[in-house]
């Protein structure tokens, strides 16, 4: 009776900063790294005396914190009730499965509710793993002196322990001592639990997602999720990391905040589940269309071990930079939305060559691939090779331009959002054989790099940021978004690292 979801981690390409203001456009790719969520009943039978229960059980458990935590759920007002010890608390999970019971209770009509009110009655057993992709594991390959390789990220096992560093004197847990890697480790788990906890309740049904994405059943799972995650950060952000959780790679413009501005209504006394019924019934005005990489071209990411970056700090930096200089802000701002415009362009032509013309599109990414740039054009013999080319160095000029611009933003509003260091580094990266693009993700800083490769040339990549002490993940981008599994990942050993064998 168990369900099992799972959303995937994402890397966001272009859009960084502007994707919190419509209507610019971000492109985001989500990855093979994934969260997954268990949801089963507690207790196997409904006591006798049930019917007069007022609260029912909820535990939630995360295996690699070594952590579990219980609640009291309301049946009637659906508040929750943390009854453990409060530092284990998961502020996004609370915010879920009051949602997710509510969304059931606003939708669901009367012969559904009795089934409802005994799935609660049996209580609510939760269970949440992420990939070890969504945290550094870098200090623990350095310690045991191994390389900084891929091959050592697979060796490791799945769902791997991460243990927290204890605060001299005060035994208080702190921060992890593992860092995050950045891939919207809180979005996918909130959508792999909003998911699992709608289909279990029978608010959604989501064994036969449609391939076209267009399905009702997850415009509700984006909703919740959406919804809780707000709540839970205490700020309405862009929402693109759990859109990308819930639909998987795509061009993402943001709703407009005042969606959610009723989300507020339920501290004022409004029952929650009239105040979600208006939420779902709110005008979501979204923008998504689909986008993927296109053929042979693979997505890579690098750990520096620079050190972090707060993305909040670094946003409010520019936020105060636009306010201080408009004019200057505003200009740029404008460059930088028509070069994110004219890359996914230039995608989507390779798409295109890809799809009408596959013999010499494959052709030419191989022979590319073995390459720099500026030997790219030698190899087109005819017009439509000619034509990959172009787009190839299309993207990568303006992918260049982007970069540039980013720079400017940074240095004007006095943040690091591509600092020297990772310039260098995206520097010799771009200059190697069969790379097409690299670049900082999302807000940038000092936490993560990408590239784009073509063909089989990954593994050089790897080994020259390997040299120079950057840690080539194993996540690659994956189309797919939220879905069903067919049961418990770690009997299965659903994982990154399985593929990480075929890493070239």
């Amino acid at each position: 009776m168990a369900v099992v979801a799972s959303a995937p981690g994402k890397v966001l390409m272009t859009g960084g900063y502007l994707i919190l203001e419509r209507p610019n456009a971000g492109i985001v790719l989500s990855t093979n790294a994934r969260f997954y969520a268990i949801v089963k009943p507690l207790y196997d039978a409904i006591r006798p005396d049930s019917w007069a229960w007022a609260w029912t059980d909820v535990k939630l458990t995360s295996p690699q914190l070594s952590r579990e935590s219980t609640y009291k759920l309301s049946v009637k007002n659906l508040t929750l009730e943390c009854v453990s010890s409060s530092q284990s608390r998961n502020p996004f999970v609370e915010q879920v499965v009051r949602y997710a019971v509510a969304a059931a209770h606003a939708t669901l009509n009367k012969d559904k509710k009795d089934a409802l009110n005994k799935l609660l009655l049996q209580g609510l057993d939760i269970t949440i793993l992420g990939s070890n992709d969504f945290y550094s594991y870098r200090d623990q390959i350095e310690a045991r002196g191994l390389p900084l390789t891929p091959e050592a990220l697979a060796a490791l096992p799945p769902f791997t322990s991460i243990t927290y560093n204890v605060e001299e004197g005060k035994g208080q847990n702190i921060k992890p001592e593992v860092a995050k890697t950045g891939l919207g480790s809180s979005a996918a788990m909130t959508t792999a639990v909003a998911a699992a906890l709608l289909h279990y309740l029978g608010v959604v049904n989501l064994s036969s997602l449609s391939k076209d994405k267009d399905s009702s059943d997850l415009d509700v799972v984006h909703i919740i999720a959406q919804t809780a995650h707000c709540i839970a950060q205490g700020k309405v952000g862009s929402g693109f990391d759990v859109s990308s959780a819930v639909y998987g790679s795509h061009r993402y413009v943001r709703f407009s905040p005042e969606v959610l501005s009723s989300a507020q209504d339920a501290s004022k006394g409004i029952p929650l589940q009239d105040v979600i019924a208006s939420i779902l019934k709110g005008k979501w005005d979204h923008e998504r269309t689909i986008f993927s990489l296109p053929p042979l071209m693979n997505l890579l990411l690098g750990e520096p071990g620079t050190g972090g970056s707060s993305t909040p700090s670094m946003v409010g930096a520019v936020k105060k930079w636009q306010k201080s200089e408009p004019q200057k802000s505003q200009e740029t701002w404008s460059k930088l939305s028509e070069a994110n415009s004219a890359l996914e362009t230039q995608f989507n032509i390779l798409s295109e060559l890809a799809k009408e013309h596959w013999d010499a599109y494959k052709g030419m990414i191989d022979s590319c691939s073995i390459q720099k740039s500026e030997k790219w054009m030698e190899q087109a013999a005819e017009t439509t090779q000619e034509a990959v080319v172009k787009a190839l160095l299309g993207a990568r000029n303006t992918m260049l331009g982007i970069r540039s611009l980013m720079r400017q933003m940074g240095e004007a509003a006095g943040v690091p959002i591509e600092p020297e260091s990772q310039t260098r580094l995206l520097d010799t990266t771009m200059d190697m054989e069969g790379v097409l693009l690299a670049g900082v993700p999302g807000a940038g800083g000092f936490d993560a790099v990408f590239a784009i490769t073509l063909g089989e040339c990954s593994s050089k990549v790897t080994k020259t940021w390997s040299s120079r002490n950057v840690l080539a993940m194993l996540v690659r981008e994956d189309a797919r978004g939220v879905s069903l599994e067919s049961g418990d990942p770690r009997s299965e050993e659903i994982t990154s690292a399985v593929s990480a064998v075929q890493i070239q």
